[in-house]
């Protein structure tokens, strides 16, 4: 039984891989199979309507599972130490459970860093591959150049000391309210750009799916470590958000990956929590005094995360990648909802071209 609303032409279903009990929904029943991961504080559900739009072409059968500890996936602890790899490898279980030998692969924000954990691990298996605004190949929090360069050596400002405890404790609760600090009101304000809205009904469907991030000590957690350096918080080793600590995650390596998938990287110009100047992120906050102590932009400046990116993806076609990008006018955080007309069009002509 699905924990949010399935829309007509939608099917959830469940699977038992080698690694964990996943559930995913199905769209489509085309030749041409499509895998959509989907980011942080988020499940599946958040797809549903790019699916069904996709499907509308009868060329592809599109999934999208639930990662572990998010919708009606089963629960299990995150061993940070390794990165993103529990999800990728999750992945890998699952697409293998299916059958699918060979398919076009999409991540959104944190789906994005484990579809590229995926391709690295992986290499081979993906006819393309889409990074939807992505987690920063380096991580989330903790450095301060193009190149990835630690801020601190214990990687400070970064991991689960750097999230809100209170928006953990929302979450845990079932808050559907809408003051200023209810997920709701956080969705709405940082996954859209303002004044973008989406209809009560799909609001009501999204807030639910984030509602099924659990909170638990190994998945959306505070796990933390003490550190001598501002912001005086250090990574712990349970959860997404330590995994996400550039101490653990370093996907740079995608630059030199072979063989070389398609990369389309789709972005929007005002994501405001995968950006050079991120509102999730201790050295922007810093910097407007929104975190007390900053030690100021030449010890600790902002982390330039699209700058990251695009410095990896530029290796990666210089050495003979392709890349492709279609950057958003007017868009945050989520472009297959705030503009899906836009980026249905790129991203279903990009996979029919490969």
């Amino acid at each position: 039984m699905s924990s949010v609303e399935l829309l007509p032409g939608m099917l959830q279903k469940k699977t038992r891989t080698k690694r964990l009990e996943m559930a995913y929904l199905v769209a489509g029943e085309g030749g041409i199979p499509i895998v959509l991961v989907h980011g942080n504080c988020s499940s599946s559900h958040f797809f549903q309507d790019f699916m069904l739009a996709l499907a509308a072409y009868k060329s592809y059968t599109i999934y999208a599972p639930d990662m572990r500890g998010y919708g009606d996936s089963e629960v299990l602890p995150v061993d940070a130490t390794r990165g993103v790899r529990d999800y990728s490898d999750d992945l890998a279980s699952f697409t293998q459970q299916l059958g699918l030998a060979q398919f076009h692969l999409l991540g959104w924000s944190l789906g994005g860093n484990i579809a590229m954990q995926y391709a690295i691990d992986y290499p081979g298996k993906l006819r393309s591959l889409t990074l939807q605004a992505p987690g920063s190949p380096f991580g989330f929090g903790g450095t301060k150049d193009a190149d990835g360069t630690p801020t601190w050596p214990d990687f400070a400002g970064s991991g689960g000391g750097t999230v809100n405890s209170d928006f953990v404790q929302r979450i845990g609760s079932g808050d559907r309210g809408d003051d200023p600090s209810a997920p709701r009101t956080v969705m709405n304000n940082f996954y859209f750009k303002p004044p973008f809205r989406v209809t009560p009904a799909r609001e009501e469907m999204y807030l639910s799916a984030l509602l099924t991030t659990k909170v638990t000590p190994g998945n959306y957690s505070t796990d933390t470590t003490t550190s001598s350096h501002w912001p005086m918080v250090a990574p712990g080793t349970l959860g997404v958000n330590n995994a996400l600590s550039p101490k653990y995650l370093d996907q740079g390596v995608l630059a030199t990956l072979q063989p070389k998938p398609p990369i389309l990287w789709i972005h929007g110009t005002d994501d405001q929590i995968v950006s050079d100047t991120s509102f999730f992120e201790m050295g922007h906050l810093g910097q407007i005094g929104a975190v007390p102590g900053w030690p100021g932009a030449e010890v600790y400046p902002p982390q330039p995360m699209k700058t990251q990116t695009r410095t990896v993806l530029d290796r990666y076609q210089a050495n003979g990648g392709e890349v492709l990008e279609l950057l958003l006018q007017d868009c945050g955080h989520s472009p297959h909802i705030e503009k899906q007309n836009e980026v249905m069009q790129a991203f279903s002509g990009f996979v029919a071209a490969h």
